[in-house]
């Protein structure tokens, strides 16, 4: 059963515009299954999982090219790096767009080489495992903005899910395998996703030298989704250096595993906190590393709170990569730690967002917004998700939203 995908649009738009386009994003996020079901019949297919293929590109670019002519969608471009310079030659001869399709899971292999042979050439979308749309099978919508018409519509049509039933999308993860029923298993889903990601991704990298320290490391950063990032403590726990800790966090980053989400600066005050916050973008994988064996459990459990605010934090990172965009998306926090989860500025406008895990709108959730308005820009509608049934007005220009309506 195929679900629809909300980067289909964005991705066939830009196909005639580009002529090579770069899906990115973590293996199993169906990056080939929505390419292929895209593709027209004239489109040629060639997988470098395959070792004979990924021979011969090695071996003879242009042998590979001259079986493999443009139209091509070449899956896993990462393992033939080689082949890019090649590709801008053929780029540059015809120019047409939709040449090239490519795929890649590794993009602190892959990028530097797209940077260095196909600048101005390719089109580079990330995508992610299923959105909560797409799970509900509603794909499309705009980029998720918090101002109040938006909130009210982004989620219209879909019915706000009661906590059981949240905790369970959030503990299963968006890996369409588990959410498509394809894979019944999560405990075995997870751990084969995970042994596959440390042999296939990570074991040829300098800067891992035992799997062991790599997956207590993993599992150190899955413990600590939603809170501020400090190295010196995520160091000590795993067990590794500083320096060791920071090369490592690049890898789960570039392999889109993690999301840095940044402060939110203004020149008006030094006051505010400098260091990113640390989340996983799929919620069953860090629930996976963090142990929690049950939805029951994790609901009921000290990461409950944190695990929500991380779905929220995928959830707007998709509906923004999933329709071309780069969320304009911070946190605020200053000295006198006053926080506010997260912040969108555009157009010299702030919105906050805060989540909370309480079926009972208050209005002293929002006592933190006014901190936003010293710093400069114009402050915008306020959001709170959290678990009630229904939009509530919490004060003017801020509502209480349903979760689930993301």
């Amino acid at each position: 059963m195929y679900y629809q995908r909300t980067i289909k649009d964005c991705w066939l738009d830009a196909s005639k515009q580009f002529p090579a386009l770069l899906l990115t994003g973590p293996r199993q996020s169906g990056k080939t299954t929505l390419l292929r079901h895209l593709y027209e019949k004239d489109r040629r297919y060639a997988s470098l999982d395959d070792p004979v293929l990924r021979q011969l590109a090695d071996e003879d670019c242009a042998l590979f090219l001259e079986r493999f002519p443009p139209p091509v969608l070449i899956d896993e471009i990462q393992y033939a790096p080689q082949l890019l310079p090649h590709i801008k030659m053929a780029i540059d001869s015809a120019r047409r767009p939709g040449m090239f399709w490519l795929t890649g899971s590794q993009q602190f292999v892959m990028m530097r080489g797209i940077s260095e042979s196909l600048a101005g050439r390719v089109g580079i979308l990330n995508m992610l495992g299923f959105s909560s749309r797409e799970r509900n099978r509603r794909p499309g919508g705009k980029a998720f903005l918090p101002t109040s018409q938006i909130t009210k519509n982004f989620g219209r049509q879909v019915p706000a899910p009661k906590m059981k039933n949240l905790y369970k999308n959030i503990w299963m993860g968006s890996f369409p395998a588990l959410v498509a029923g394809e894979v019944t298993n999560w405990e075995i889903f997870y751990g084969s996703y995970l042994q596959t990601y440390l042999q296939r991704d990570v074991r040829d990298l300098s800067q891992v030298g035992s799997q062991t320290a790599f997956l207590r490391f993993l599992r150190t950063c899955a413990a600590r989704t939603g809170q501020l990032l400090n190295l010196s403590d995520l160091s000590r726990d795993a067990d590794i250096s500083v320096n060791t800790a920071k090369q490592w966090l690049s890898i789960l980053e570039a392999s889109l595993q993690v999301y840095l989400l940044q402060p939110y600066h203004s020149n008006i005050t030094k006051r505010l906190v400098k260091r990113p916050k640390l989340y996983f973008l799929d919620t069953g994988l860090c629930a996976y590393l963090a142990q929690w064996m049950s939805p029951e459990t994790l609901e009921a459990g000290a990461m409950s709170g944190a695990i929500l605010e991380t779905y929220v934090l995928s959830e707007i990172i998709k509906s923004w990569w999933h329709t071309g965009g780069i969320p304009p998306l911070y946190y605020y926090r200053d000295r006198d730690c006053r926080e506010i989860d997260f912040v969108f500025a555009q157009e010299n406008t702030i919105y906050p967002v805060e989540v909370k895990k309480s079926a009972s709108p208050r209005k002293q959730w929002t006592a933190h917004f006014s901190a936003l308005k010293r710093l400069g820009p114009k402050v915008g509608d306020g959001t709170v998700f959290c678990l009630c049934r229904d939009v509530v007005p919490l004060a003017p220009r801020i509502n209480a939203v349903p979760v689930g309506l993301l």
